[in-house]
């Protein structure tokens, strides 16, 4: 059955792409069970993943996957889009669940958006100068990380803005300069929603996450 399928279905997105196009309370409350399966089925991938990652990571051995999955439920308080749902689900990978963000593993499904991505997402002012200082005084070893070949083949660069500056306390001629701009510390990798109905999906995230294994672990130590 759907639900306890752990690979992502065709329900799951023809579900986000319905609520895209009705995203209101009547729609959705006429609609529940159609939301219960999807998020049921992102629970059972989470589940998967979560076997899978702590092969090569055991410090998420054991997560509630229900403790990594993401609420649908939109915070409009403070938010000019009143629209009251998400149009995406998705799930952080990382110990003590998506409400500690210790650097993790992360996967966005969405239509038209399916991606994995891995590393410290906006950290706050304090976990930040703690991770520029760890750069800094780490540049070798953090540049044999995000610049290997097979790395920068599968990732790329980092994700999110750049100060314009360099950071205050920081030489502007550091050799590392660049990634101490950073504001956000994740890399990411894109998918075709064909890949992402696929029954390789699981695995497909599974390796993106094992690649940036060595990244997470670097940020986590310069986080203690």
């Amino acid at each position: 059955m759907l639900k306890y399928l752990p690979m992502l279905t065709k329900e799951t997105v023809a579900f986000l792409k319905k609520l895209e196009k009705n995203n209101n309370r009547e729609w959705f409350t006429a609609n529940k069970k159609l939301f219960e399966e999807a998020n049921t089925n992102i629970i059972a991938l989470t589940d998967q993943l979560i076997g899978r990652v702590a092969k090569f990571d055991a410090d998420v051995a054991g997560l509630d996957p229900k403790a990594c999955v993401f609420r649908i439920y939109r915070d409009v308080r403070f938010s000019k889009d009143k629209s009251p749902y998400k149009t995406n689900l998705g799930a952080f990978i990382a110990p003590g669940g998506r409400k500690a963000m210790s650097p993790g593993y992360y996967f966005h499904i969405q239509p038209g958006m399916f991606f994995s991505a891995a590393g410290k997402y906006m950290p706050d002012s304090a976990e930040t100068l703690k991770i520029r200082n760890a750069i800094a005084n780490h540049t070798k070893e953090f540049r044999k990380i995000v610049e290997a070949k097979k790395f920068l083949e599968r990732f790329g660069d980092f994700h999110g803005e750049r100060l314009s500056r360099p950071p205050k306390g920081f030489a502007a001629d550091h050799e590392a300069i660049e990634y101490l701009k950073l504001k956000s510390f994740t890399v990411g990798q894109e998918f075709k929603e064909s890949d992402a109905v696929s029954a390789d999906y699981p695995k497909m995230l599974a390796e993106s996450f094992k690649a940036a294994y060595p990244l997470v672990l670097f940020l986590r130590a310069a986080l203690k």
